[in-house]
């Protein structure tokens, strides 16, 4: 065989076999995603964990009260997302009415600048429809599918923390299990890819989490002044999205729009977001993230919005949280297998 058919047979069996690598990840998301999940939040209590364990000296105990914390964690999390679902829905009639004016300007606008009309626009969506949703759902139909959503919810929410004490609890023995895959004068340098990967995810999220306080106090300070209702609890939320790169930004500066100019219709309210979220972000960037998490994962910023992307495509939000700190704990494996160093190459980022 020549070496233009090698290389065009290989290439179509990359390409096959990521395929269907992809399509395996999206049909087992209720199986991996929770445990994928519950590994970065045991990576990131672990050092807690080891402290406390060394004042218990009992390691159920250190793992349990470890996962209770990002336990109740999480629950203050749910709660204050909770609590902002509720106000917009309280706030939804105030909410059409201060938008009622811009939104007639910006269908006028679209009736003289594109082919839409009027008559087309309520052939589409006659009065009162909402888009993209049958007119004829059936109400019961509706709140099984709610309940059914809630319940898979729920059981994946406490499946991934009686993982994460799993992990914490039986750490040495998966440890030991990898090591084993591997002969013996191999073993060192496995243990030592091992700590340097799970280091590097430690860091990089303890580094996001100290952030993540600093930018929460920066949004509320800046969109209490700015005239927010719930500036404290959007200031939170908005800080913690930042887990997901660019786009929990994004996801944040919509929640802090539509709790503050939406609501209210001032147009200083809508300055004072804007300059809040630019001054943040650009303290973030340029101040902050150099020295609180600097390179930690030392991955290729346009890698690391492809994984992100594909993460969220293939389970959802959960995807785009775990999409880092699976690449980079990848990414060091990579550049330390001699067969995978080219992909560890591509992925990482070359010190300036």
């Amino acid at each position: 065989m020549s070496k233009g058919s090698t290389i065009i047979k290989n290439t179509f069996l990359v390409v096959v076999g990521a395929y269907f690598l992809l399509q395996g990840l999206a049909a087992s998301k209720g199986f991996l995603a929770p445990l994928v999940f519950a590994v970065v939040l045991a990576l990131i209590v672990l050092p807690a964990a080891r402290k406390m364990e060394k004042l218990i000296k009992y390691r159920g105990l250190s793992s349990f009260l470890s996962t209770l914390m990002v336990f109740i964690f999480s629950l203050l999390f749910l709660s204050l997302c909770s609590m902002q679902i509720q106000n917009f829905f309280n706030d939804w009639s105030v909410i059409k009415e201060a938008m009622a004016p811009e939104v007639e300007e910006f269908k006028t606008f679209l009736f003289e600048h594109t082919p839409l009309n009027k008559n087309s626009l309520q052939e589409y969506y006659p009065s009162g429809s909402i888009p993209f949703v049958g007119e004829g759902v059936n109400e019961g139909a509706k709140a099984l599918s709610f309940l059914r959503s809630s319940l898979n919810f729920m059981g994946s929410y406490l499946i991934t923390f009686i993982y994460t004490f799993f992990l914490l609890f039986y750490r040495s023995h998966f440890k030991e299990f990898l090591l084993s895959l591997f002969k013996s004068q191999n073993r060192t340098k496995v243990a030592k890819v091992i700590e340097t990967s799970a280091g590097t995810v430690q860091d990089y999220l303890i580094g996001r989490l100290i952030l993540m306080g600093i930018l929460a106090v920066f949004y509320s300070v800046g969109l209490g002044f700015s005239g927010v209702d719930n500036y404290l609890l959007v200031g939170v939320i908005a800080a913690i999205l930042t887990l997901i790169p660019w786009i929990g930004n994004i996801i944040g500066f919509a929640m802090a729009m539509v709790f503050g100019y939406l609501t209210s219709g001032d147009i200083n309210v809508l300055w004072g977001i804007v300059i809040t979220f630019t001054v943040s972000q650009f303290v973030e960037s340029y101040i902050l993230q150099p020295y609180i998490v600097g390179d930690k994962v030392g991955l290729h910023p346009f890698f690391v919005i492809i994984f992100v992307m594909l993460g969220g495509a293939i389970w959802g939000l959960v995807g785009m949280v775990v999409a880092i700190p699976v690449m980079a704990m990848a990414t060091v494996i990579f550049q330390n297998v001699e067969l995978l160093k080219p992909l560890g190459f591509l992925f990482g980022k070359k010190p300036d």
